[in-house]
């Protein structure tokens, strides 16, 4: 299987983002956003699903972080999808449950070529560590839809909001590295009836 990597630059009046993504890593992590509780999750997701990540952004945070990391979500979206390529010879589904503590989250992904998210977390507060937990989902939409990848995501419990949102992160990554890895039985096969999982098709 060919290198699977790529790096995508996104500038708009309102961020500058770029993002190098490795899917074939050793869970190496960079990241300067300005947003610490962010990074904090995005390493769990390089660590955990083995993925280089390098993220660099800068946004009007003296707004909110709202545009900031909406956008991060984007551009590691287009990262992805260009780094995963015609997804041959991948396993296509992933899914992890991880705990931590008394919470517990279950993610599942379909490398499926159509978007879709299915966020439901209740967070017991509204800001970690200066972070408003609203952004997670905003986050995850944008990466979705780009990605073209259909994500569930569920907090099964959890009382402490840190411990949330580290499992829903940790599971992402778990689960993005199950459905990535290729399967020695579909070399060279994409496994969709289809024939292919381009966000062309229904």
């Amino acid at each position: 299987m060919s290198k699977r990597s790529a790096t995508v630059e996104r500038n708009t009046l309102e961020t500058q983002i770029q993002v190098t993504i490795n899917l074939d890593g050793t869970g190496q992590c960079k990241l300067d956003t300005g947003l610490p509780f962010l990074e904090h999750m995005l390493d769990q997701v390089a660590r955990h699903g083995l993925v280089d990540l390098e993220i660099k952004a800068k946004g009007d945070l003296h707004i909110d972080a709202h545009h900031t990391v909406e956008d991060i979500g984007i551009t590691l979206g287009q990262a992805f999808a260009k780094a995963i390529g015609d997804k041959k010879g991948v396993r296509r589904y992933g899914h992890a449950y991880v705990p931590l503590d008394e919470a517990l989250s279950r993610v599942v992904i379909d490398l499926s070529g159509r978007p879709g998210l299915e966020m439901f977390v209740d967070f017991t507060r509204g800001s970690i560590g200066g972070f408003d937990v609203d952004l997670f989902y905003e986050f995850f939409q944008g990466l979705v839809n780009h990605a073209m990848v259909t994500l569930h995501i569920d907090n099964l419990r959890g009382k402490n909001a840190h411990h949330q949102a580290e499992t829903v992160f940790k599971a992402f990554g778990r689960a993005l590295r199950m459905a990535v890895e290729p399967d020695p039985r579909m070399d060279g096969i994409t496994p969709s009836t289809k024939g292919t999982l381009s966000e062309k098709d229904d």
